[in-house]
């Protein structure tokens, strides 16, 4: 006989919700199930905002169930474990990013990408494995299978390592990936917001040069002193663009507005990569011409795999990297999505989840 919701789910937890696409959030009051024998259960104590989760919201890419609990860069402390782990122990720090399970069966899997598994189930807005939906850290408590659960070092400050858990991973990977975050390297960072800043920050500390590229000029000096970039390009200036021509080996692209990729393609040096790490609302304007001459490559990246994450974490600490942060309580978050929207945050929201989530 199936087993009613309750026990399934008998754990009651509360957060915050969208109950339609009009994106709005408010207390909501849900259950998520027991602790099984591969699972880690913590307390959320910070969850950072994420531009996916406005997308989401807002069902901007289509596909958004309500009511919908985002968040995905999330961080607490374990309040149990189940039988069967191994790597996790009451009162450790940890984090949960965008992946909560996957398929462990397939190629990807097998070669510690469960990102790209064709399976892979979202931290939220996803169907896990028993039919019901995943519910984000916008709420007092997660449980996940210690296989997507990250250790947090001791070191890090958990508010501004949340965003790491995607922000993060997003641009340490194809840094790695493609071969760009060493000494010797000329690296492009578009966009100076909640992707960009830290990805000035991982380059710098792989050893690369850094050139952040964006149409703000008052962003020049933050840019600079204070996240350590060596130059900076204002893309709407026609004599800094072609004075940078031909110089750069690849660029972190993370905006997404809609914008013209031919000037970057331009700033790349012969066999040079542009980056994709954001999704503009409408398709790419790409001419063949200039990927022909120079044989140049557009390339795409999301997230990472748990060992990479993993990696990253361990890889940010020993480095003092950290989000930029603005810490709020849970019921400014719908004035902060509005914020977000308008580019006004230097750069992750991150919710005070521990001391502001009032049960309703």
């Amino acid at each position: 006989m199936a087993k009613s919701a309750e026990e399934v789910h008998p754990v009651k937890s509360f957060g915050w919700a969208a109950r339609d696409d009009s994106g709005i959030l408010s207390p909501f009051t849900f259950s998520r199930r027991a602790t099984g024998a591969e699972d880690v259960r913590f307390k959320v104590l910070y969850c950072g905002i994420c531009h996916t989760d406005l997308h989401q919201l807002k069902n901007e890419w289509g596909g958004s169930n309500y009511p919908l609990v985002p968040g995905h860069e999330i961080v607490g402390v374990v309040t149990e474990v189940g039988s069967k782990v191994q790597k996790f122990k009451i009162g450790d720090k940890v984090g949960v990013g965008c992946m909560v399970g996957a398929c462990h069966s397939c190629d990807n899997c097998a070669n510690d990408l469960e990102n790209h598994c064709p399976k892979a189930i979202p931290a939220y807005n996803g169907t896990y494995h028993d039919g019901t939906t995943t519910y984000g850290g916008y709420s007092d408590h997660m449980v996940t299978n210690e296989h997507f659960v990250i250790h947090i070092p001791e070191n890090m400050p958990l508010d501004a390592a949340a965003p790491l858990l995607c922000a993060g991973i997003t641009t340490y990977s194809p840094l790695k990936y493609y071969e760009l975050g060493k000494p010797g390297m000329h690296v492009g960072v578009v966009g100076l917001g909640g992707l960009g800043h830290v990805g000035v920050k991982f380059a710098k500390a792989l050893g690369a040069k850094v050139t952040v590229i964006s149409t703000s000029p008052n962003k020049k000096k933050e840019a600079i002193e204070h996240l350590g970039a060596d130059s900076f390009l204002v893309s709407q200036d026609p004599d800094q663009m072609q004075a940078a021509m031909g110089t750069m080996d690849g660029i972190l692209d993370t905006v997404f507005a809609d914008h013209s990729l031919l000037p970057l393609l331009g700033l790349l040096k012969s066999h040079g990569k542009l980056i994709m790490l954001a999704a503009p609302n409408k398709p790419l304007d790409l001419p063949a011409f200039p990927l022909l001459m120079g044989r140049k490559l557009v390339g795409g990246s999301t997230i990472g795999g748990l060992k990479e994450t993993q990696e990253m974490i361990d890889f940010a600490a020993k480095h003092n990297i950290t989000a930029d942060i603005e810490v709020i309580s849970m019921d400014y978050v719908n004035t902060a999505m509005e914020r977000l929207e308008k580019v006004d945050v230097k750069y992750r929201f991150v919710i005070d989840v521990a001391n502001t989530l009032k049960a309703a």
